[in-house]
């Protein structure tokens, strides 16, 4: 392989490496932007009967949760399984 091949197959492969390097910055960039809209949380005020309070309150204790984060989690799974 002459000096003229060498150096033409190294200049496409720093175009695919730069290629990639600018793939994984848009990547990086994208999962940013998603955390950033899972961090970002909608407050809303829930009334709920107190037997009620009492028994997901109870269960969040068993799964070692707060109550909010036991709210957040059952309301998760219920829209989880109703997509399916």
């Amino acid at each position: 392989m002459t000096e003229q091949e060498l150096e033409a197959k190294e200049a496409k492969l720093k175009e695919r490496l730069e290629h990639i390097a600018r793939m994984e910055e848009t990547v990086a960039e994208r999962e940013k932007e998603l955390k950033k809209k899972e961090k970002a949380k909608k407050q809303i005020i829930l009334r709920l009967a107190p037997a009620l309070w009492d028994e997901i309150a109870a269960w969040a204790a068993e799964d070692f949760r707060s109550i909010n984060g036991q709210i957040e989690y059952l309301l998760s799974e219920c829209v989880k399984k109703r997509k399916k």
